[in-house]
């Protein structure tokens, strides 16, 4: 959905990836994300949920300035966002917290030292940068850690810490990929509510990507379901859960909820096809149950279905 109030916007967004394949190496572009559009407002949590390989994490990265757009426009309050964003007007006010907390962490870094980095863009000096960061620490559970390494972490310490760093700059939005996905259960718990509290004490927009629609539904008020690299629905929680209107929603809520809902089709099957040999026509109508020759030939249009909630199916009913 789009909004003229939206705090972060992608304006018919593509990127795509050249590659070589067969045994000449022939040269072809790879689709990771195609020709999405949404937004996201402030204090908003938006969740963006699909299977492995949907292109999620490519279009969180664009959203975030650290990879640009092959197609089409990322907007930060009205303003193009650049690839650069740590030396740009949009320094600071776009963070992401990354799926492996260990890799994201440099090893040889001190905690402290590396949730202070990003204040040392801002000029601020380091024993004030240390000092912020000791009290960041502090506030997400952690005190009187930061001058040990990331070794000595348990990982949902260490997601700690990345969400502590995240936070260093007070940024308008947050994209968060997969943040709990490498973690145990219980764990996962924590960091959701601690990731809950922090948006209740500090306001960043989250853009909270993940393949558990459990996870999603948890965290968000709003949903977007992705398939190789295509929106297919997105919509108010509440009314998505309750009544999928697309058959790959429906099959992911059977999948995820372990129970039966309104409108929660069988689980899927097969495999999702590989995004440089992707289908004509709908690109989800080599699983989908109810497939027609229509679905193998035009791709198909958005339909409204309510307020702010939208499906990109055939044989879903709009409404006026």
């Amino acid at each position: 959905m789009m909004s003229d109030n939206a705090l972060l916007q992608c304006q018919e967004v593509s990127k795509q990836f050249p590659v070589k394949s067969g045994f000449l190496g022939k040269k072809r572009a790879l689709t990771a994300v195609d020709t999405v559009s949404f937004s996201l407002g402030k204090g908003e949590c938006l969740g963006l949920v699909g299977e492995s390989g949907c292109g999620k994490s490519t279009l969180g990265r664009m959203a975030c300035g650290l990879l640009a757009p092959s197609k089409g426009k990322i907007l930060l309050q009205g303003r193009e966002l650049p690839l650069a964003c740590a030396q740009s007007w949009a320094a600071g006010r776009l963070q992401m917290v990354f799926q492996d907390p260990f890799s994201s962490l440099n090893p040889r870094m001190t905690v402290a030292a590396s949730v202070a980095e990003p204040l040392a863009a801002r000029g601020v000096g380091r024993q004030e940068r240390l000092q912020a960061a000791d009290t960041m620490l502090s506030l997400v559970g952690l005190e009187g850690v930061g001058r040990r390494y990331p070794h000595e972490f348990s990982g949902g310490q260490r997601q700690r810490i990345a969400v502590a760093r995240a936070l260093m700059t007070r940024p308008d939005v947050i994209v968060c990929d997969e943040p709990v996905s490498a973690l145990d259960a219980s764990v996962q718990a924590q960091i959701l509510n601690l990731l809950c509290d922090m948006q209740e004490q500090f306001s960043p927009a989250y853009l909270f990507i993940s393949h558990d629609l459990n996870v999603v539904a948890f965290m968000c008020q709003r949903i977007m379901v992705m398939y190789l690299g295509r929106l297919l629905e997105d919509g108010p929680r509440d009314e998505l859960v309750k009544h999928a209107a697309h058959p790959y929603t429906q099959a992911l809520l059977s999948a995820s909820l372990g129970e039966r809902v309104t409108g929660a089709g069988s689980p899927l099957q097969g495999e999702q096809p590989s995004p440089l040999h992707p289908p004509k026509g709908c690109v989800f109508h080599p699983r989908c149950p109810r497939a027609e020759a229509i679905c193998r030939k035009e791709v198909p249009e958005w339909r409204v279905l309510g307020e702010n909630w939208r499906v990109r199916c055939h044989f879903s009913e709009g409404v006026a």
